[in-house]
């Protein structure tokens, strides 16, 4: 296929994406046209260059960068593996493996292991037109004429023999699945084929590789029970331990321990799982096996463009390296934060980087969506992940496999994670970050990787929190700090919809990744396997918010209700808006219905949030306005749907309902229920109702007078 005319050249990513003043950080960049390149540092206002924004803002700042850096193509690698060095082993008698395993593409000719000596390939195991084939030095065997199931798990021993008789013997032994019908094409005794080996000579041994040959083939699949005996020494590893690691733990007393690469999915069942529990935690034994992926790409491992260490005294932003040549340029964004121990401003942006990373790479507009149709017409950045699928999948696809994307991580070219490369997440966020510059009253920049490691110590500092406009993914540390901040008396402007949804996981030996269990139900493209829906990182159990007794609600006060993203709308005003203790918050506001123009038609759209007391919304909060008035590509979400709901038309549920109320120790929550909230600021200049009612809160909510909780009547 040829690049279209404006093809994306220059790829790149920077480490850390979010640091303090004071820290230092690495540029790792690409280019396809090898040569010179312009290097700045600049500081975005406005990363949006829409009409419906402020338009496009970026302020150089100077820095000790170099002015100029030689640029190269760097390879993109995909595929996980594992790794286990053999150093100091020679296999002069035989060598013998045993290993359990699960082809997801049986079809392909693909290599399940490979024990390496100095010379090459000594023994391999590998799929070849669907059979399984064993190699030893030159000798190839087929273990059995029928080809292998798809799915399946099987038993494979591989026993060569190098002395002076030279047989190679390999036993296939499927396994039974929980099916009669499907194992009636199976049979279940040992299949034992041999074979003279032709040439085998004894050679030092140098490593196992795990769902790899050491030319780049990488396996589909799920290996488990890796036993490997080199003459009198025998080795055994237990994939079930160090299950939030990266080691490959040797079990045989002998210290030799494996690393994994490219972050492969663990937490997966393996050949023993019944269906007799569901939590890893439980029985490990029961999911002692990891699922391999050739398209894994945790860390594109690029060499360092350039390092910047930033000065103390630099101001808290969104930030970015800005790269240009001749044929094109890229911006690479990151987050700083006040240095350690300088003074911070009383309001705070939280950049939603676990959303970021859960749509990295995301591939909905040219490959589609169940709620998003396909596009033609791509930005750069869209085109650029239609023509190198190797730059990795984000957590909305499914693997080549047809298994879902349980990992995704920013250690690799990121391309939406670019100023106006997406209508959704970083793009509309710069919007809310130029809001706040425009009202002049001073703000930080902080990351949800921040509240997750440093818990509430990250927040304390401010008196007002201001979400981005999807916030949705949130791990267990980032939630319970927020939860406690607000009870302390912290102020926070929920500015976006669908958000606090799915549950996220962390491990500090993958740092910059984040794992996600698509469990139950919500709307998800893909859903966990059976069994599978306990985070390897953790062992917390995955899925929506909701279902795990924290819904939304009882935070911010409404959550996820319905998406739609034909047209945006704006909201009436609800009587309370005039009469209750929240009449402030219009100030200077004075028609009934506001929001009506703006990104997409209103400030109502694409994802929305409503008021809900079952599900937690405190009863105390005042509604103030609603969006009710969606056209039929507005639907409810899919938690919100039962075997015997039948949906109304028009649907009360389908509802953005805006919300105020206040919390414990003087603090208070507004909420706008709508992610199009940002499209609808910046009209005629900022002078605007939806920017009015944003100033408003914003204001008071900086204001550090407490606010008092109402009388409930009994």
């Amino acid at each position: 296929m040829d690049a279209p005319k404006n093809a994306k050249t220059l790829t790149s990513y920077c480490e850390p994406l979010s640091l303090r003043a004071g820290e230092s950080i690495h540029l790792m960049a690409s280019s396809h046209k090898p040569g010179p390149a312009q290097l700045d540092l600049v500081r975005i206002i406005c990363g949006d260059p829409t009409r419906s924004g402020p338009g496009f803002q970026e302020a150089e700042i100077p820095s000790e960068l170099p002015t100029k850096v030689m640029l190269h193509e760097q390879p993109l690698l995909p595929g996980s593996y594992g790794e286990i060095d053999l150093s100091g082993l020679s296999a002069t008698r035989y060598i013998k493996v045993k290993v359990h395993l699960f082809a997801t593409r049986p079809g392909l000719d693909q290599t399940l292991l490979s024990v390496v000596s100095n010379a090459g390939p000594m023994l391999a195991l590998a799929m070849s037109n669907g059979h399984l084939i064993a190699r030893v030095g030159e000798t190839e065997l087929s273990l059995r004429e029928q080809p292998l199931q798809a799915k399946r798990w099987y038993q494979v021993e591989v026993d060569a023999d190098l002395t002076d008789a030279g047989i190679v013997t390999g036993t296939l032994t499927p396994q039974p699945t929980r099916s009669p019908g499907q194992d009636v094409f199976e049979r279940f005794e040992p299949h034992t084929a041999r074979t003279q080996i032709s040439k085998a000579q004894a050679e030092p041994l140098q490593r196992c590789l795990l769902a790899a040959s050491p030319d780049g083939d990488h396996f589909d699949g799920r290996l488990a029970r890796l036993v490997l005996t080199v003459d009198d020494v025998t080795l055994e590893w237990d994939f079930s331990k160090d299950m939030s690691g990266r080691q490959i733990v040797d079990i045989s007393g002998n210290e030799r321990h494996g690393l994994l690469h490219q972050l492969p999915a663990r937490a997966v069942t393996g050949p023993g799982w019944d269906g007799s529990h569901q939590a890893w935690t439980v029985k490990p034994s029961h999911y002692d096996a990891v699922h391999f992926h050739s398209d894994d790409l945790y860390d594109a491992g690029w060499p360092t463009t350039a390092e910047l260490s930033l000065p103390t005294s630099l101001d808290s932003g969104i930030y970015a390296f800005r790269l240009r040549t001749d044929h094109g340029e890229d911006r690479v964004p990151f987050f700083v934060r006040p240095a350690k121990g300088a003074s911070t401003a009383d309001i705070a942006l939280l950049m939603p980087s676990c959303t970021y990373m859960a749509y990295a790479n995301h591939r909905m507009l040219f490959e589609g969506a169940d709620f998003i149709t396909t596009r033609s017409r791509l930005r750069p950045e869209h085109e650029y992940l239609r023509q190198h699928p190797e730059v990795g999948p984000s957590s909305y696809e499914k693997h080549a496999d047809g298994s879902g994307v349980m990992f995704s991580s920013r250690r690799r070219p990121v391309l939406q994670l670019r100023p106006g490369a997406d209508g959704w997440n970083f793009t509309p966020d710069t919007d809310l970050n130029a809001f706040l510059d425009h009202l002049k009253i001073g703000h930080d920049i902080i990351a949800d990787e921040d509240v997750h490691t440093e818990g509430i110590e990250a927040l304390a500092p401010y008196r007002l929190i201001v979400t981005g406009t999807h916030p949705e993914y949130w791990s267990t540390a980032m939630l319970n700090a927020l939860e406690e901040w607000l009870r302390r008396g912290g102020r926070l402007m929920y500015l976006g919809g669908n958000g606090f949804y799915w549950r996220v996981a962390f491990s500090a030996a993958w740092p910059g990744a984040i794992e996600l269990r698509r469990a139950e139900d919500g709307v998800r493209n893909w859903q966990t396997e059976s069994g599978e829906s306990y985070h390897a990182f953790n062992g917390e159990y995955g899925g929506l918010w909701r279902r795990l007794g924290r819904a939304p609600n009882t935070l911010v006060g409404v959550g996820f209700a319905a998406q739609g993203f034909e047209r945006a709308i704006g909201y009436k005003r609800n009587p309370e808006s005039y009469t209750s203790r929240a009449t402030w918050i219009f100030e200077n506001v004075t028609d009934e219905n506001i929001g009506t123009s703006g990104l997409g038609g209103g400030a109502a759209g694409q994802e929305v949030d409503r008021y809900n007391p079952s599900l937690g919304s405190p009863t105390h909060a005042v509604i103030l306005a609603s969006a009710t008035e969606f056209g039929p590509d507005m639907t409810r979400t899919k938690e919100e749907l039962t075997a015997a709901t039948v949906v109304p038309s028009p649907d009360p549920v389908v509802r953005a309902d805006i919300v105020f109320f206040e919390t414990a120790a003087g603090g208070a929550v507004f909420s706008v229920g709508s992610i199009s909230w940002f499209g609808a600021l910046a009209r005629n200049g900022y002078d605007n109702d939806i920017a009015q009612i944003t100033a408003n809160v914003v204001r008071r909510f900086a204001d550090p007078k407490a606010f008092e909780l109402p009388q409930i009547k009994d």
